[in-house]
């Protein structure tokens, strides 16, 4: 009997170890939900740096093409970026730019070379997070080196510019399915070459609708630029679908309200989150 009691012991021992982390994970993930968050239809185009009320430990993988179209040429953008939280309600992102060019028509008129177009760095952090107004107020930061084309990177040049982007995020659930959103601040372009400093307001509103009980959602932004004499308006209807629990797939068109110098684009990006 004594022996028995000493194989029930360690049998019982053992079965409390093997259960530790599992408790432990439970613990965890109990914690993790009991943290505020409101559920927010981040927009497809000008997205966010991670979740609103970002939670320690999400990340999200994003790639995708941008298409777009001027009087003279075609422009091809791809892109891949990754998003992660440290600590809970604070992001970072980083994003890498690819721009290709190809001749429409006779003109004369010069084409950009292709080029590694962007690196982008950002953080943003969610400072207030309400779910009783389901509400989430943000503030964040993105620098952009602007980047010179293939011939001049080999000359040893690489950098042609910087942009400063702080900015602020408002956003608001209405009800289980509307959502609308802003996204607003000040761009500051420095030139190497010119030395010169611009200024650029960006003031970006969405407006989604997400379909019941699920992650789909239908909507559109509309993004706005204004400076140096010039006031730009793009409307980006889109779609998101959610294919899996950790894969969706967007889809955006652009329609440029000053045709003289935009034209006709599309979007499309693919948001995994490991």
């Amino acid at each position: 009997m004594k022996g028995l009691t000493t194989v029930y012991i360690k049998e019982l021992a053992a079965l409390l170890f093997l259960c530790i982390p599992v408790v432990a994970q439970t613990q965890t993930d109990t914690m993790q939900q009991a943290r505020p968050k409101v559920a927010h239809a981040e927009p497809l185009y000008v997205d966010l740096v991670r979740d609103l009320g970002a939670r320690k430990g999400e990340r999200e993988i994003n790639v995708g093409a941008e298409f777009s179209a001027t009087g003279n040429y075609n422009e091809y953008n791809l892109f891949a970026e990754y998003e992660w939280a440290p600590v809970h309600r604070l992001g970072f992102e980083v994003e890498a730019v690819f721009s290709f060019f190809s001749r429409t028509n006779e003109s004369e008129e010069n084409v950009p070379a292709n080029k590694p177009d962007r690196l982008k760095l950002a953080t943003q952090y969610s400072f207030f997070v309400s779910e009783t107004y389901k509400t989430t107020l943000a503030l964040g930061y993105m620098h952009e080196f602007e980047l010179t084309d293939y011939q001049t990177f080999s000359k040893g040049t690489w950098v042609s510019g910087n942009v400063y982007s702080p900015f602020f995020v408002a956003a608001k659930r209405w009800g289980n399915h509307f959502h609308t959103l802003l996204y607003t601040g000040p761009q500051f372009h420095q030139n190497f070459a010119s030395g010169a400093l611009t200024t650029t307001w960006q003031i970006n509103t969405s407006f989604h609708y997400m379909l019941t009980g699920t992650k789909h959602f239908i909507g559109v932004e509309v993004n706005k630029t204004i400076g140096q004499g010039h006031f730009d308006v793009f409307i980006h209807p889109q779609l998101k679908l959610k294919l899996s629990d950790r894969l969706a797939i967007g889809f955006v068109l652009s329609f440029p309200t000053n045709k003289r110098t935009h034209g006709f684009g599309s979007f499309m990006r693919i948001i995994y989150e490991p």
